[in-house]
């Protein structure tokens, strides 16, 4: 299912974000920036492609004024030993991205080195880091992406593609958690069975873990939003297709992999806009005065060459509420 596709689209969104653009900057970038991250993506990853893309469209030259030093994480374990090459001065700048160990980790450094999270599977607020998200206060604000709460919307897309579900399995692991944690308590409004197969020790055996699965709970797949999943979205999406399985993500990315459908917003874009925090912050910005975003606009996604491939048929009501079909 790779290669281009024809593409219907009825809106464009720019990384699902309704809030307004970064204003330009009359001063130009400081002679040197240094940032560092870790994260469970490789740098060649879409997501550290469109950072690094938009920070060379906002004047930073790798190798020039900019330095890019990225960790990748392949557990959750790997994360707090990640970000100690970072501490006494090493980085300018600190992208913390994903599961709430990341963030955690970064505040643990000594100093007061900013941090720009993208916070996946968790609430910054709630849990305490920030002071509110107009006005974080503190070493760190960027962006939340608010995962739970879309973990149950898809659930519901689920049963408006297929009236009859009545089951499915649901692969999660330790950092989707919390939307394991939601959708347990979603299911039973909607009348449907869930077999949640914990994923443990990436790389994930995902042939394995569909096959841990009870056979009538086979046909539909859920993967949550895990940094170890989304960078093998290629790799679900080849055994769905292989298997005959109807599937939902996070990220359009999966789709276009082969994925059946995805409802959410643009993780690339969300990345390019890491890019702005950074920006603002090597200019001068303080962190805890930059409020924290949040996407109020998302995209559903349909594969129809998925659907003809693996023999379901989409529903028309729920075809007209696309945002986009990939023909």
């Amino acid at each position: 299912m790779r290669g281009p596709h024809h593409l219907k689209r009825r809106s464009l969104l720019l990384g699902g974000l309704t809030v307004a653009a970064v204003p330009a900057h009359a001063q130009q970038p400081p002679k040197m920036v240094r940032v560092g991250a870790v994260s469970g993506q490789p740098r060649s990853s879409i997501l550290w492609r469109s950072f690094i893309e938009r920070m060379a469209a906002l004047g930073y030259r790798e190798g020039g004024n900019f330095s890019f030093d990225l960790v990748q994480a392949n557990s959750l374990e790997e994360y707090q030993a990640g970000y100690q090459r970072f501490g006494g001065g090493a980085v300018d700048i600190i992208v913390a991205p994903g599961p709430e160990i990341s963030l955690q980790s970064a505040l643990k450094l000594p100093g007061t080195t900013p941090i720009v999270m993208v916070a996946i599977d968790y609430d910054p607020l709630v849990r305490g880091y920030v002071k509110s998200l107009a006005r974080p206060e503190g070493r760190a604000t960027g962006l939340m992406l608010q995962q739970i709460e879309l973990s149950v919307k898809r659930l519901q897309l689920l049963k408006d593609a297929f009236p009859d579900l009545k089951a499915m399995t649901v692969f999660w692991d330790q950092s989707s958690a919390d939307q394991w944690a939601a959708m347990q308590q979603a299911v039973a409004t909607l009348g449907i069975s869930v077999a949640g197969i914990k994923l443990r020790d990436p790389p994930y055996d995902y042939e394995k873990a569909l096959a841990a699965a009870p056979a009538d709970h086979r046909g539909t797949l859920f993967p949550l939003t895990s940094p170890f999943m989304f960078r093998e979205i290629g790799k679900i999406a080849d055994m769905a297709l292989r298997h005959r399985v109807a599937t939902i993500y996070s990220d359009r990315t999966m789709t276009e992999a082969g994925g059946l459908m995805s409802y959410g917003i643009s993780f690339p874009a969300i990345f390019g806009r890491v890019a702005d925090y950074v920006d603002r912050i090597a200019k001068g910005a303080k962190p805890g005065d930059l409020p924290i975003e949040q996407p109020t606009k998302f995209e559903l996604v349909v594969n129809l060459k998925t659907a003809r491939a693996i023999g379901v048929t989409v529903p028309p009501l729920l075809l007209a509420r696309a945002d986009e079909t990939i023909e």
